[in-house]
């Protein structure tokens, strides 16, 4: 067969059915296929293009059977992205799991401080019974009733539920039945997961009162845990920014301005102290950015850590859950509750997680972006004084690069798979229904992402397995890397390779707003990378700055 056909066919069909003024009727003409052709930029013969007409045509015949199907959105492809290198060696050790100690805690005079408490010093009070679980809850659900109407963050509040779920945590306590650090402690999701008992509404209008009969593995293992679940956070439409159908949410330390996404509810409630933490997901810095405007501390897992159970699919081969946070070691505690396989979702791995709130810097090969930090950007005052603050600390710096390949052109895989995901909804005209409507928005992106070839999807994901393996000889040589949060294209970069990220708060703007720095850890290595932010936190305190509106 004609490998100039083979490459055509992938596009050239949705192309034809939007080409009314060359087609004849029930048929594909010669004129079709020269106006595709410059969409994929490719030249044939006008006999090439004779010969291929009988191969698209049952090709499009093969489309409409498949469209007949009800494939949901929850269905993955049976094609499993694998981020780790060719002859990738792992030895993780015996499972070590420590935390700081949070012995000396004591319930402030002043009940409003509890707003900012760290879940370890939260779970003190609770597991000396200074504190019920009801009481707690109670308090986080005032804060959210008090201040969402300011930060427009919350799309469920799940009041009755909330108080149900405590009132029994407390009685397990008070039988001796303390289930560990998350027991009796408010937490909140991103409206992408499922939870049986209330609407599932992926922050956009075509499913603001979809119901999905089934709880996430995350939520689940919270709930397990003994967490206490108290609302479903906004997050941009399907996962793209700030925006929802309720609004924008705002950024606690200026409510004129968003706060970021695609988890814009998680960080702004985390940072306005309305609940202590909160699950986000990340494709493209949907964690990093919104906790880095938001002043919070997150976690992007490897990719392959968290099962997506239950969760909304944007990009199957980018999709990445996590928690967002007050502190390092929060992170630690909430991803050590949700992390491994679950049975369900195929992509995961089963490797330990080991922790540890101590951390030599001496002995540990920490890289960083030079070039990059060489840069003037909007972070570099601070993100200088983060590198000196580790120097300062003991700390040896290794200059490292990223590989030389092209990054942002590849960047299609996420949205080619993200308009496969919502095919359902481009083809009923629903997107019409959608908040944003403009030329880079969700709707738009997906009738264009129609016609990228397969053999340019699969092309793009080849460059993808090269980058896995450039990523090798660098965790070859350091341990873990820091690179600024949005400068560049590490963002991209690692969430393409599926190595897990750290952000934390290093610093303010001079307008008063947070800025983060980012750490990037070897595959399954996120215990060094939140051991290092919290030996950053530990020697700062910008972590414990809030926000004076909800003080």
């Amino acid at each position: 067969m004609n490998p100039k056909r083979i490459l055509l066919f992938a596009s050239i069909i949705t192309f034809s059915f939007f080409m009314g003024a060359v087609l004849v009727k029930d048929s594909i003409t010669k004129e079709a296929i020269k106006y595709a052709e410059g969409i994929i930029g490719l030249e044939f013969t006008d006999a090439e293009r004779d010969t291929m007409i009988g191969d698209l045509e049952d090709l499009q015949k093969d489309y409409e059977t498949i469209r007949k199907l009800n494939i949901q959105n929850n269905t993955p492809p049976a094609i499993l992205f694998n981020p780790i290198p060719v002859g990738k060696k792992f030895n993780f050790g015996p499972k070590t799991f420590k935390l700081s100690s949070y012995k000396n805690v004591k319930l402030p005079e002043d009940i409003n401080q509890l707003a900012f408490y760290s879940i370890g010093e939260l779970a003190e009070l609770i597991r000396t019974k200074k504190i019920t679980s009801e009481k707690l809850t109670s308090f986080y659900l005032e804060r959210l009733n008090k201040f969402d109407p300011a930060l427009h963050c919350v799309i469920t509040l799940t009041e009755d539920y909330a108080l149900r779920k405590a009132k029994e945590a407390d009685r397990e306590i008070a039988a001796g039945k303390y289930k560990g650090v998350l027991h009796g402690i408010p937490f909140g999701v991103k409206d992408l997961l499922a939870t049986k008992n209330f609407k599932t509404t992926w922050g956009s209008v075509p499913y603001k009162d979809q119901i999905i009969d089934e709880d996430a593995t995350v939520l689940q293992r919270l709930e397990e845990a003994g967490g206490i679940l108290c609302a479903k956070f906004t997050m941009g439409e399907l996962a793209m920014d700030d925006v929802w159908f309720g609004g924008m949410t705002r950024n606690p330390w200026d409510t004129t301005q968003g706060s970021s996404g695609s988890s814009a509810g998680s960080a702004a409630a985390v940072s306005g102290g309305l609940i202590p933490y909160a699950i986000g997901t990340e494709t493209w810095g949907s964690i990093i950015s919104p906790a880095t405007v938001c002043g919070t501390t997150g976690l992007r897992p490897t990719y392959g850590r968290v099962s997506r159970t239950g969760a909304m699919a944007l990009s199957w081969s980018m999709d990445k859950i996590g928690a967002i946070t007050r502190t390092a070691e929060d992170c630690a505690i909430v991803f050590n509750a949700i992390y491994g396989p679950d049975g369900i979702d195929q992509t995961l791995y089963d490797y330990p997680f080991n922790y540890s709130p101590e951390i030599n810097l001496k002995n540990v090969k920490i890289g960083y972006l030079k070039s990059e930090f060489d840069k003037q950007y909007d972070f570099k005052t601070n993100d200088s004084l983060f590198l000196k603050t580790l120097k300062d600390a003991g700390a040896v710096l290794i200059p490292i690069e990223l590989p030389k390949l092209p990054i942002n052109e590849i960047s299609f895989i996420l949205s080619t798979e993200s308009a496969a995901a919502f095919d359902e909804l481009t083809r009923s005209n629903k997107d019409d229904l959608m908040i944003r409507q403009t030329k880079n928005d969700w709707p738009n992106t997906f009738r264009a992402r129609r016609f990228v070839p397969a053999v340019e999807y699969i092309n793009a994901n080849r460059i993808r397995f090269m980058l896995i393996q450039e990523m090798e000889k660098i965790f070859q040589k350091v341990d873990l890397y820091i690179a600024p949060s949005w400068e560049g294209d590490n963002l991209l970069l690692t969430n393409l390779t599926g190595h897990p990220a750290m952000v934390f708060p290093t610093g303010f703007s001079d307008k008063g707003l947070p800025q983060s720095i980012s750490i990037i850890g070897d595959l399954f290595q996120e215990g060094k990378i939140i051991s290092l932010a919290k030996k950053f936190q530990s020697l700062t305190d910008f972590h414990k700055k809030h926000p004076q509106l909800f003080l």
